[in-house]
């Protein structure tokens, strides 16, 4: 290859990468989410901009509407001042009060933030089983036990484990020794990511009068 030759390939390769450089700088500055919080959101810094938001969710906010999730946000030691979200794709079961959200999505004209991805988190939470009744003999125990405080043991019934903005029990807790006796628990607070088809949990609560165990904690066993 001549030197005249060398030139040309060393003029057109640097072309190249130049307007690769430039149509990747483009892209990125559309695609790209802003990390925010929830007070930078409202501050309306970011309106129609693509915008990463991690807050927690104001307890009891969230409904289902048609196919979206309508739930509001606040920055953690500020729950007076929240972000409503609408996020219209599939929720994981560790959605639930007070719980991490990390919303990507752009806001809206009316200062709604139209999610795209919705990532929860929390951390593992584990108890020990110690003074816990098994599901068999809570059961056993009828009305007599209804709206008193209890610890129970079990695990979690396969295909049965729900998000907490579903109607109906967030999940059925068998019993270790006869899955076919179970109770179903309502909770809407968080639940660990580990929680799963057959996790052995640790649940504190109370029955109500229709037998659903109405849970103020959930947690595997330890």
């Amino acid at each position: 290859m001549n030197s005249k030759m060398k030139r040309r390939l060393i003029v057109v390769s640097g072309v190249i990468v130049v307007v690769l450089a430039v149509i990747l700088a483009v892209v990125g500055a559309g695609g790209a989410a802003k990390t925010a919080s929830v007070a930078d959101v409202l501050g309306g810094k970011y309106q129609d901009k693509r915008v990463q938001v991690t807050g927690k969710v104001l307890p009891n906010s969230y409904s289902m509407q048609g196919t979206s999730l309508h739930f509001a946000i606040y920055d953690e030691g500020a729950p007076g001042a929240s972000l409503t979200v609408v996020y219209d794709g599939g929720v994981a079961a560790t959605f639930g009060n007070d719980i991490t959200a990390i919303c990507t999505g752009k806001l809206d004209a009316s200062g709604v933030l139209q999610c795209d991805e919705l990532v929860t988190k929390c951390p593992s939470k584990y108890e020990t089983a110690t003074d816990a009744l098994s599901v068999d003999k809570l059961l056993g125990y009828g009305a007599s036990i209804a709206g008193k405080p209890v610890k129970v043991t079990g695990t979690v019934a396969a295909g049965s484990l729900r998000p907490a903005s579903q109607d109906g029990a967030r999940f059925l807790l068998a019993d270790a020794s006869d899955p076919a006796v179970t109770v179903p628990i309502d909770f809407d607070g968080a639940l660990s990511s580990d929680v799963k088809d057959g996790s052995v949990l640790v649940v504190s609560g109370s029955l109500d009068a229709n037998g659903v165990l109405v849970a103020s904690n959930v947690a595997l066993k330890g």
